[in-house]
């Protein structure tokens, strides 16, 4: 296990230490001795308010995520698997699975062009059904930037945990269900009773991945807007890339990175803690 143990506290626990000490100093990629400034670095992030704005949109980002991407697409994988016929469920999963086989930035410079307020599909299948009035420049206005980023992120990313559910679902033993219909119990039953607890452990999985990723999203935002309009749709992420590559603060940069990395170690714990806590009730 040595050369394992090796890399990883080389490429991974080494960077985050020094990550973590380099937030607290002023320093620049020009700076020959960065300047030790204790805590301004968070004080100047808790100031900010497009740091807030930016922490907004990744907790929607990991809501909405939460919702589609496990919820919805563990409704999806039952229902694909209870409901629909054998020679159909093949190619279902495969029109599902698509999406997630199309590059981030393929997909956001596709989406740019269907939310274009001028030719794009989405306001012209709006006015085509008589609702134009609720056309907007989807990318260019700050009520809806972030919104259109994050539906083209789940159109991209919900076949891909839908069909993660499918495997485990397969995995549960048909006896289980042929034994609730034996009691008089319907789909939904069977389905809260028998199907949601029985894939807790990829749903635990699914969940951690989905709420780190949420916060760790980056390409679709600067492919598509890059922040704007106005800073609205701005995430941790992008909001570090500017501080570092564009205002080059790297203190300040490597402060965004901490708070990040903070958040997603948390909720990987926490996670982890409530699933042993069941199991072990179970």
């Amino acid at each position: 296990m040595a050369p394992a143990v090796a890399l990883l506290l080389v490429f991974v626990y080494y960077p985050i230490v020094e990550n973590v000490r380099l937030s607290f100093f002023s320093w620049n990629a020009f700076s020959p001795h960065p300047v030790f400034v204790g805590l301004d670095n968070y004080t100047t992030a808790f100031h900010d308010h497009v740091f807030w704005t930016a922490l907004w949109n990744n907790t929607m980002y990991a809501v909405v995520s939460l919702i589609v991407q496990v919820g919805f697409a563990l409704v999806l994988a039952a229902v694909l698997e209870e409901f629909v016929h054998q020679r159909l469920r093949g190619f279902l999963r495969t029109v599902y699975f698509i999406p997630a086989t199309i590059s981030i930035t393929v997909a956001g410079i596709l989406f740019s062009f269907l939310y274009n307020p001028q030719f794009g599909l989405v306001n012209r299948a709006l006015s085509a059904v008589g609702l134009g009035s609720w056309s907007h420049a989807w990318l260019g206005e700050k009520s809806t930037a972030i919104w259109s980023i994050i539906a083209m992120s789940q159109w991209q990313s919900i076949g891909y945990t839908a069909v993660l559910f499918v495997v485990a679902i397969q995995r549960i033993p048909r006896e289980f269900y042929e034994a609730v219909r034996v009691d008089g119990a319907g789909p939904v039953r069977s389905f809260f009773t028998i199907t949601v607890p029985m894939v807790r452990e990829m749903t635990t999985l699914l969940v951690i991945i989905t709420v780190s990723g949420a916060f760790l999203v980056f390409n679709e935002v600067m492919v598509m807007t890059a922040g704007g309009p106005d800073n609205s749709s701005h995430v941790l992420n992008t909001l570090l890339y500017r501080s570092a590559f564009f205002a080059d603060d790297m203190g300040y940069a490597a402060t965004i990175a901490t708070v990040i990395f903070v958040i997603t170690f948390v909720v990987a714990v926490v996670q982890l803690a409530v699933t042993r806590r069941r199991r072990v009730e179970w």
